[in-house]
C-alpha cells in the first residue's frame, strides 16, 4: 500500500483538476461545486480558505502563542441565498474540529456553515 495516498483515517487522498483532495468525499463535492458554478448558481468557489478564531498573543510570562485557525474546506457565495456560504466535508468529527467548528459558528454568525458528511 502506498501510504502517500493515504491519509490518517484511511481516506484515499484524489487529485482532482491538479488539486489534492484528502478524501473521494471531498473530490466528489468539489466536482458538485464545480457543477453548480458552472450553472451559476454559485460563484467564487475557493478552497482551503483560513479563518482566524483567536490572535497569537504573548501570556503575561512573555511566551507567544499562536493563533488559533480554522480552514473551511470550500466557500463559496449562493447566488440564491445572497450569501457566503463555508463547506467542511467530514467523515470523522475529532474533538478539535469540534471545538474549532463550535468557535468558528460563534466568532462568524454572519456566515452560513454547511457540514457535509
Amino acid at each position: 500500500m502506498n501510504n502517500a495516498l493515504f491519509s490518517k483515517y484511511n481516506n484515499k487522498k484524489t487529485i482532482i483538476d491538479g488539486i489534492t483532495f484528502s478524501s473521494k468525499r471531498e473530490s466528489k463535492r468539489y466536482c458538485e461545486l464545480k457543477l453548480l458554478q458552472s450553472g451559476k448558481e454559485i460563484k467564487d468557489l475557493t478552497l482551503q480558505v483560513p479563518h482566524i478564531l483567536q490572535i497569537a498573543f504573548k501570556d503575561f510570562e512573555g511566551v507567544k502563542h499562536r493563533a488559533i485557525t480554522y480552514i473551511s474546506d470550500f466557500e463559496y457565495f449562493d447566488n440564491k441565498l445572497k450569501s457566503l456560504v463555508v463547506e467542511d466535508v467530514k467523515g470523522m468529527k475529532t474533538e478539535v474540529y469540534k471545538i474549532k467548528k463550535k468557535l468558528f459558528l460563534y466568532a462568524y454568525q454572519d456566515l452560513i456553515f454547511r457540514e457535509i458528511t
